[in-house]
């Protein structure tokens, strides 16, 4: 049996080709025979030996699909909310389409990490080849020319060394945030880093985004599988993988429980986006909710793509600037004694 879980673009892949030889008229068990490929090792190729195994033994794809140990809860949970209510083709694709999505806002998600640490360390580096090589030389330079630094008239010098060690100082501490909130993320602490980053408001708008999208994307999936809306959205719940919206959410679903919809409960909780919630609220009225839900996702995602590449288009110039200015200072600052004794001399 598999240990790890499928990525996402690997469920993504495998509910498109499932939902592509189910609508073929394949059964599931022959689907299942045809997806296994004869290589080994992969998580994949395992998964798929354990489920064939499972589907000729009389179990449903759901049931297959928990015994191999490869595929997320919320996956496995759709499935069987399918095969319930017949609509597993449906389903398949929405999965596909869902997981797809996933894996293109991780992937944002991870440039935004990625390409500030880049420069941090590309802006750490310069900042100790200046204090440990270029500052030194020149040092060296006017003290052999003066006798003595502190005493001449090139002192100013010193200030390039203190601002390049304040710059740095600066620098590695922001790369140590940085890479103490990586850690806290993978071991597990993904609520306080999220707590520590929406107090800067482009990030909050980040996070929520990306909750909204998981929530909405896991609700019309499961109002496609047939479940009623009330446990559709108390299912979604977890989904959405937000404290910050949870209490929302909850309160939505106090709100049907009295017997409001669900367009209804989230206009009065204030949910969505005021234009969002006029959306859903003609959705609902036309029979169109499912098609709504399903639009709101894609723009949710695209407002998270969007914000996240406006984090990225902010953060490059602010520490290409840093970079650029700290280094010209320093160096303005060594060079001008040199064209001062120039000057004399001429």
């Amino acid at each position: 049996m598999a240990i790890k879980l499928l990525d996402a673009l690997g469920v993504s892949a495998f509910c498109e080709s499932m939902g592509m030889l189910v609508q073929s008229g394949i059964a599931t068990d022959e689907a299942v025979s045809l997806l296994k490929s004869e290589k080994r090792g992969g998580t994949l190729e395992q998964g798929l030996e354990v489920m064939e195994r499972e589907v000729q033994e009389g179990k449903s794809l759901s049931q297959a699909m928990e015994t191999s140990g490869i595929f997320p809860d919320y996956c496995r949970h759709m499935i069987a909310a399918g095969e319930r209510s017949g609509r597993l083709e449906d389903i398949l694709f929405r999965l596909s389409r869902y997981y797809a999505q996933q894996k293109t806002i991780a992937e944002k998600l991870r440039s935004t990490i990625l390409y500030p640490a880049t420069m941090l360390i590309l802006v750490i580096i310069v900042l100790v080849v200046m204090l440990t090589a270029v500052l030194p030389a020149f040092n060296g330079v006017y003290e052999k020319l003066t006798g003595s630094l502190a005493a001449s008239a090139y002192g100013y010098i010193r200030g390039a060394y203190v601002l390049c060690a304040v710059i740095l100082a600066l620098t590695l501490v922001l790369a140590l945030l940085l890479f103490a909130g990586v850690l806290l993320w993978r071991a597990g602490r993904r609520e306080t880093v999220e707590r520590a980053l929406r107090k800067l408001p482009i990030f909050a708008s980040v996070f929520d985004s990306l909750a909204m999208f998981r929530f909405t994307g896991a609700l019309s999936t499961f109002l496609a599988s047939g479940e009623m809306q009330d446990e559709a959205v108390l299912m979604s719940i977890p989904m959405a993988e937000s404290a910050h919206l949870e209490e929302k959410l909850k309160r939505c679903a106090e709100r049907m429980e009295e017997g409001h919809s669900i367009a209804r409960a989230a206009w009065d909780e204030d949910l969505f986006e005021p234009v969002y919630g006029r959306m859903l609220l003609a959705g609902e009225r036309s029979g169109s909710l499912e098609n709504v839900l399903g639009r709101l996702t894609e723009l949710y995602e695209e407002h998270c793509g969007a914000t996240v590449d406006r984090v990225v288009s902010t953060v490059d110039p602010i520490l290409s600037g840093v970079l650029i200015v700290t280094v010209g200072l320093s160096l303005l600052s060594v060079m001008l004694p040199l064209i001062g004794m120039m000057n004399a001399v001429g």
